[in-house]
C-alpha cells in the first residue's frame, strides 16, 4: 500500500498519528522518530517492528545499528536485502548523531549526502527507521526524511494523555488510584517543569516505585508523597493547597520537609510570593472574562499551572489574595531587618493566611 501523508491536525500528538498509520499499514520506507520523549520514539519503533516483522524471523528481518557499527554501506545493504519471512524488513539506526548535526566517527558529510540521495529510491520492502532527539532541520538527511518519508516528533504529552498513560500502567499493576492523587503525582514529578530534563522514562520509573511502595490495592496520597521528592515549586503548591483547605498542620509539616532538605528560607518565601502572585493574576483575568486558554496565552505559563492556580483562585477573593501578598512582603522585610527569626517568620505567615 502506498504511503499517504497524514492530513491530521497539527495539534495531534505524534504517538496518535503513528499508531493510526501503523494500524493502516501506511508506513513509508523511511521514518524519523525524534523529539524530547524518546520513550515514545522507542515505543514507535517497536510498534513498526511488531507490525511488519514476523516474530519468528526477527534475527533475519530486524537489523539494528549502533554508533560504533553504522556505515552507509551497511545501511544500504540492509535495506536492499529482501525479507525472508516478514512483510517488510525493518532497519533501525538509533540515536543517529548526523541527524542532530553532530559528528560521528567514520561518517563524513559525503556519507550523509550519499545516504540522503539513496533513500530517495529505497525499496518499499524495507522500513529504515532513524531516531534522534533534536534533529537539525538544515541537514540534507533530515530534508530527505521529511520529503520522502515521515517524521514523527514526540513532544511532551498533554495533561489528558499523560493521565491516561499513568492510569493504564496503574491498572496493569492491578492497582487503583483517585484522580486527585494522580494529579498530585504529576505535580510532584516535575513533568511540566521546563527547567528539568524529566521525561516519561523518569515518570514511569517513579510510578513503578510508587506501585511497589503502595501496601494496598489503592495508591493513596501518602504513597506518592513518601516516594517522590518533587521540585520546590510543586511542594509550594502542595503547601498552598494545605493552607487553602485549612490543614495548617499539614502545611507546617510540608514547610519543615522543604527546609530540612536544605532549601533557603528566602527562596521558599520567594516561591510562596511568586505562586500567590500567579493566583492573583489568574483571579483577575478570570474575573475579566478570560478563559483558561486565554490566561495561558496572556501569562505565558504552562496550562497545568494555570489550571491549578484557577483552583486556588476560586477559594479566595481578590482582596484576600492581596492581603496575603502584603503579609508575605512584610515577612520578607521583617526577616531582612532582623525583627523576627527566619523560621518563626514563615510559621507566622502560614498562621496568618
Amino acid at each position: 500500500m502506498a504511503y499517504q501523508k497524514s492530513r491530521s491536525s497539527k495539534k495531534e500528538h505524534a504517538f496518535k498519528r503513528i499508531a493510526r498509520d501503523v494500524k493502516a499499514g501506511e508506513i513509508p520506507p523511511v521514518v524519523l522518530l525524534c523529539g524530547k520523549e524518546q520513550y515514545l520514539a522507542a515505543w514507535g519503533a517497536e510498534l513498526i517492528e511488531n507490525r511488519f516483522v514476523n516474530p519468528a524471523a526477527k534475527a533475519l528481518d530486524l537489523v539494528r545499528f549502533a554508533d560504533d557499527t553504522v556505515t552507509v554501506t551497511g545501511i544500504i545493504e540492509a535495506c536492499e536485502t529482501l525479507s525472508m519471512f516478514s512483510e517488510r524488513r525493518v532497519i533501525v539506526v538509533s540515536d543517529f548523531a548526523p541527524l542532530e548535526g553532530a559528528r560521528l566517527k567514520g561518517f563524513s558529510d559525503d556519507d550523509e549526502a550519499h545516504l540522503a540521495e539513496y533513500i530517495k529510491d529505497i525499496p518499499e520492502s524495507a522500513v529504515l527507521i532513524f531516531t534522534c532527539v533534536i534533529p537539525d532541520r538544515r541537514r540534507k538527511l533530515y530534508k530527505a526524511c521529511s520529503e520522502i518519508g515521515a517524521v514523527y516528533e514526540f513532544d511532551t504529552l498533554s495533561e489528558s494523555d499523560l493521565i491516561k498513560f499513568i492510569i493504564k500502567r496503574i491498572k496493569l499493576a492491578g492497582k487503583t488510584c483517585q484522580a486527585n492523587v494522580i494529579e498530585e503525582f504529576i505535580e510532584n514529578s516535575g513533568y511540566y517543569n521546563k527547567e528539568t530534563d524529566y521525561t516519561l522514562y523518569n515518570l514511569e520509573n517513579d510510578l513503578k516505585k510508587i506501585i511497589a511502595y503502595a501496601a494496598d490495592d489503592e495508591i493513596i496520597m501518602q504513597d506518592v508523597l513518601s516516594v517522590i521528592s518533587g521540585s520546590l515549586e510543586t511542594y509550594i503548591f502542595a503547601l498552598i493547597d494545605s493552607i487553602s483547605t485549612g490543614k495548617k498542620g499539614e502545611a507546617y509539616k510540608l514547610l519543615y520537609n522543604i527546609l530540612s532538605g536544605g532549601e533557603s528560607i528566602y527562596r521558599v518565601l520567594s516561591m510562596i510570593v511568586s505562586q500567590y502572585e500567579l493566583i492573583l493574576e489568574v483571579k483577575e483575568l478570570k474575573e475579566a472574562g478570560f478563559g483558561k486558554d486565554e490566561i495561558v496565552k496572556t501569562l505565558g505559563v504552562h496550562e497545568f499551572r494555570v489550571k491549578k492556580a484557577i483552583g486556588f483562585a476560586n477559594k479566595y477573593s481578590s482582596a484576600a489574595l492581596r492581603s496575603i501578598l502584603i503579609s508575605a512582603y512584610d515577612t520578607d522585610k521583617n526577616i531582612k531587618s532582623g525583627l523576627i527569626t527566619q523560621d518563626l517568620a514563615l510559621e507566622m505567615l502560614i498562621a496568618s493566611i
